[in-house]
C-alpha cells in the first residue's frame, strides 16, 4: 500500500476541505481510494487465514464513504480526514465485532472488538464475563494482550498509544456488585482494543504480517464477546 501518498492526500484534504478543491483533485482521490482498497483486500485475505468467518467479506462490505454526513453535525466539512476498513463477519454496520485498520496522518492504528453496544447486550456481556471470569482473564490478561493493548483504562484513539475500552461507567452497572474484584471489566461500555502505529506502518506489504500478529492476540477477546452478541443478531 502506498501509505505515504494516501496520508499526503489526507493532509491536503484537511487543509482544503471544500468541494471546489476536491473536484479539482478528484483523480488523486480515486487513485488513493483504489490503493487503499487494494490494501484492505489484502488485509481481508490475511485475516481470513486465522479467522475464516470473514472470508466472504468484500472490500465494499468493509470500507466507508469518504463523504461525511453533515446533517446533524456542527462541522460542515464535506470530507473525512481518514480512511478505514472494518473487517467483520456480519459487515461494517453490524454489532458483531471485527478488525479495523485506520489511516490518518499521525493517528494511524489497528483496532479490534465491538463498539457502542446497546445496554441489553452489554448486560449480557457483563454476566458472561462474571460467569466465566477465568476464561475472560486468559483472553485479556496474558502477556501479549497487555503489551499490545494494556489494561482497561480511559483513553481515545487520538491521544493514546494503546487502549482497551473507550468509555466506562463511573461506578458499577445497575444490578452488579460494586465490590466485585474485577469491576473494571463490567464498567466498560464497549469491548474494543487498539494499538497506535506510526505513519510509516502501512507502507508496502510488510505491515500485513504485523497486523496479523496484533489481531491474533485480540481475537480470543473478540470471540468471547461475539459469542454473546450473536445471540441478538
Amino acid at each position: 500500500m502506498d501509505a505515504k501518498r494516501i496520508l499526503q492526500f489526507l493532509r491536503d484534504v484537511s487543509a482544503n476541505n471544500n468541494r471546489p478543491w476536491f473536484q479539482e483533485h478528484k483523480d488523486e482521490y480515486l487513485a488513493v481510494k483504489a490503493n487503499f482498497e487494494e490494501g484492505a483486500a489484502k488485509a481481508i485475505l490475511r485475516i481470513a487465514e486465522f479467522d475464516p468467518s470473514v472470508a466472504h467479506i468484500t472490500v465494499k462490505d468493509a470500507t466507508y464513504r469518504f463523504y461525511r454526513d453533515t446533517r446533524f453535525s456542527p462541522d460542515k466539512s464535506p470530507y473525512k480526514n481518514h480512511m478505514g476498513a472494518y473487517i467483520a463477519a456480519h459487515g461494517k454496520k453490524a454489532l458483531h465485532g471485527g478488525y479495523y485498520i485506520h489511516l490518518e496522518p499521525d493517528h494511524c492504528l489497528l483496532a479490534c472488538g465491538s463498539y457502542w453496544l446497546p445496554t441489553d447486550i452489554l448486560t449480557s456481556c457483563r454476566n458472561e464475563i462474571m460467569a466465566n471470569i477465568d476464561r475472560w482473564r486468559e483472553c485479556v490478561e496474558n502477556e501479549k494482550f497487555l503489551r499490545f493493548f494494556g489494561k482497561p483504562c480511559h483513553g481515545d484513539f487520538d491521544s493514546s498509544a494503546k487502549g482497551f475500552g473507550l468509555e466506562f461507567l463511573k461506578t458499577a452497572p445497575a444490578g452488579f456488585p460494586r465490590d466485585y474484584e474485577f469491576i473494571d471489566y463490567l464498567r466498560m461500555k464497549n469491548y474494543c482494543c487498539w494499538k497506535a502505529v506510526p505513519n510509516t506502518f502501512f507502507e508496502g506489504d510488510r505491515w500485513l504480517d504485523e497486523m496479523v500478529k496484533v489481531f491474533k492476540v485480540a481475537k480470543p477477546m473478540n470471540d468471547f464477546i461475539n459469542a454473546v452478541i450473536d445471540d441478538y443478531e
